[in-house]
């Protein structure tokens, strides 16, 4: 799947809490998320990459930083911590153990435990949700996602 990554400049200003001039988008279906945010009266402010949390990674030992794809609050005062993965990437890799390819996608796939494991309790310890948004969950809530954002297996048939 190609990878897109953009500059995102938001509609309602009062809404984003944080640094307006840097919002960085990594993935169409990230920014597909930040206007739908901006359309939603529910949601009373935002940001993305704005909350960072420490984690130990298991491949290496070291601690990194893990930046939150996206924070919002709703009205009711409901916070949430959003990271905007593929569905593949949320579950083990399959294939055979001697490939790079297999190699590679095992690290991530542990990497992205440690970090979601680390947003998962300081989501609990500072009042707040922690959710990963697949493009699943994204069209369940009308986000529109282009046909060439979808993973070959999801994509409408041509007629």
């Amino acid at each position: 799947m190609k990878t897109y990554k953009g500059k995102y400049k938001p509609k309602n200003l009062k809404k984003y809490k944080g640094d307006y001039t840097s919002i960085t988008y990594r993935s169409l279906w990230e920014r597909q998320t930040f206007r739908w945010i901006e359309d939603q009266p529910h949601i009373v402010e935002w940001n993305s990459e704005e909350v960072i949390i420490p984690y130990r990674c298991q491949t290496d030992g070291k601690m990194h930083r893990y930046f939150i794809d996206v924070y919002f609050k709703t009205k009711g005062g409901k916070k949430y911590l959003i990271e905007i993965k593929p569905d593949k990437q949320t579950r083990p890799p399959t294939g055979s153990r001697r490939t790079k390819r297999f190699i590679s996608e095992s690290l991530t796939y542990v990497k992205n435990q440690c970090k979601w494991e680390a947003a998962t309790k300081f989501a609990e310890q500072n009042g707040c949700t922690f959710e990963i948004w697949t493009e699943h969950k994204l069209e369940g809530l009308g986000i529109k996602l282009l046909r060439s954002q979808l993973p070959k297996t999801k994509q409408p048939k041509k007629k």
